[in-house]
C-alpha cells in the first residue's frame, strides 16, 4: 500500500511538471509571436489617388490630351497617378477598363523612340496626343540626356511638343522617360523590350552646359570629363557632413553624382573605389530603416555613413516611402534626421532619394543583393 501511494505521488509530480512545462511553452511561444507582431515593418496606407492629366502643350498654350489608343481606334486616358503626400515623381499609366498599364519608351532602332502602354498577352497600345481637330499626333522618345529621355509630341511639319503633367490644383511636372540601367534595354515587359520608364517629375531649372560627348578619333573613343557632384549630410544647424562608403576594414571612399549630360534632374549616385564607380542602392531589410550600400562586383557591399568632424560615424537609412520615394537619412543615436543632399561644383542642389520603379518591394538583385530602391540625385 506504501509503494502504491509512492507511485501515485511520483505519477503526479510527473504530471505537474508536464503541465507547468506545456503552460511555460505556450507562453513563450505566445510571446515570441507577440514580438514578431510588435517589430514586423508597417506599410504606410496609401493616400486617396489623385489622377493629372497628361498632355502635349503647344507653344500658343493649348494643350492636347495624351490617350493611349488600341487597334480598333478607342481611346484610353493616360494619367499620373499621386497616392502619396509626395508629387515628385510619379507613375504614369494608361487606364483600360479596371486596368492601369504601365507606359515605357521601347527599344527601337528608328530615329526616335516608340511609346507604348503594355498589356499581358503582347498588346500594346500607342500612346498619341490628341489635338482640337482630332488629328493624331504620335509621342516619342527623342532623344537621351545621361539617365533622363526626352519625351514629345511630333506634328506632321515635325515640330516638338512638350508633354506635362497636370495636376487638379494646376502644379505641372514634366513627363520624362528615366533610366536606371546602363545597357540600352531596362527589362523585357511582356514580350516588349523596354529602353526607359516613363515617369512624371518636377519640372527642372536645367540649363545647358558643356556636356560631356563621346566621341571618336581615329578608332578610339575619348569622353569629355563629367561634373562631379559631392554628396552631404546636412545637420539640424546647417553644417555639411563628409558621406562615404566604407568597407570592413574601415577604409572610406568618396561618393558622389554624376553628371554625364546637360540634365541634372536625375542623376546616378556611386561608389568611387579603387578606380570602379560602384553603384549605391537601399536594400530589401526587415528592420525598422532599410540599409543603404554600395555593391561591389563580387557582390560584397560597403556601408554608406555620414562622419562628423570630430569622427562620429552616422548610419545613413532609408526611413519611410512615400509613393515612388524613399526618403534617405542620416541617422544619429539621438534620433536626429539630417537630409542628404548632392551639391554642384557652382552651387546647385538636389536631393538625395530612393527612387521605386516598380510597386513590389524588390526591384532587382545585384550580386546576390535584393534592392528596394535605386539611390539617385533629383530635383527638389
Amino acid at each position: 500500500m506504501k509503494k502504491s501511494n509512492q507511485f501515485s505521488i511520483k505519477v503526479l509530480k510527473r504530471f505537474t511538471f508536464l503541465l507547468v512545462f506545456s503552460i511555460s511553452l505556450i507562453a513563450c511561444n505566445n510571446s515570441t509571436s507577440e514580438d514578431k507582431k510588435e517589430t514586423k515593418k508597417e506599410e504606410a496606407p496609401k493616400a486617396k489617388e489623385i489622377l493629372w492629366q497628361i498632355n502635349a502643350i503647344h507653344p500658343e498654350g493649348k494643350t492636347f490630351a495624351i490617350k493611349a489608343i488600341d487597334r480598333e481606334g478607342n481611346q484610353y486616358d493616360v494619367k499620373a497617378i499621386q497616392d502619396s503626400d509626395q508629387h515628385s515623381f510619379l507613375d504614369v499609366k494608361a487606364l483600360v477598363g479596371e486596368k492601369k498599364l504601365p507606359v515605357k519608351v521601347l527599344v527601337s532602332e528608328d530615329q526616335f523612340a516608340p511609346v507604348k502602354a503594355i498589356d499581358r498577352g503582347g498588346v500594346s497600345y500607342d500612346i498619341k496626343a490628341i489635338t482640337e481637330d482630332g488629328e493624331k499626333l504620335a509621342v516619342k522618345g527623342i532623344t537621351q540626356f545621361g539617365t533622363v529621355v526626352s519625351l514629345k509630341a511630333i506634328n506632321k511639319e515635325g515640330k516638338f511638343y512638350g508633354v506635362k503633367a497636370i495636376s487638379p490644383t494646376g502644379e505641372l511636372n514634366d513627363v520624362q522617360g528615366i533610366k536606371i540601367n546602363v545597357k540600352e534595354k531596362e527589362m523585357t515587359l511582356n514580350g516588349f523590350n523596354v529602353f526607359a520608364h516613363i515617369k512624371a517629375m518636377h519640372q527642372s531649372s536645367n540649363k545647358l552646359v558643356e556636356a560631356p560627348k563621346t566621341t571618336k578619333k581615329k578608332g578610339k573613343t575619348e569622353t569629355k570629363k563629367s561634373i562631379i557632384w559631392n554628396i552631404k549630410a546636412v545637420t539640424l544647424e546647417g553644417k555639411n557632413l563628409d558621406v562615404k562608403a566604407i568597407d570592413t576594414l574601415g577604409n572610406k571612399y568618396d561618393i558622389k553624382a554624376i553628371q554625364d549630360s546637360d540634365q541634372y534632374s536625375f542623376m546616378n549616385i556611386k561608389a568611387f573605389v579603387e578606380g570602379s564607380e560602384l553603384p549605391v542602392k537601399v536594400l530589401v531589410s526587415e528592420d525598422t530603416y532599410s540599409p543603404v550600400k554600395a555593391i561591389a562586383r563580387d557582390g560584397s557591399i560597403y556601408d554608406i555613413k555620414a562622419i562628423s568632424p570630430d569622427g562620429t560615424i552616422i548610419d545613413i537609412k532609408g526611413i519611410g516611402r512615400s509613393g515612388g520615394i524613399v526618403d534617405i537619412k542620416a541617422v544619429t543615436e539621438s534620433g536626429d534626421f539630417y537630409g542628404i543632399k548632392a551639391f554642384s561644383p557652382d552651387g546647385k542642389l538636389d536631393d538625395v532619394k530612393g527612387i521605386k520603379i516598380f510597386d513590389r518591394e524588390k526591384e532587382m538583385n545585384i550580386r546576390g543583393n535584393k534592392v528596394f530602391a535605386h539611390v539617385k540625385a533629383i530635383t527638389q
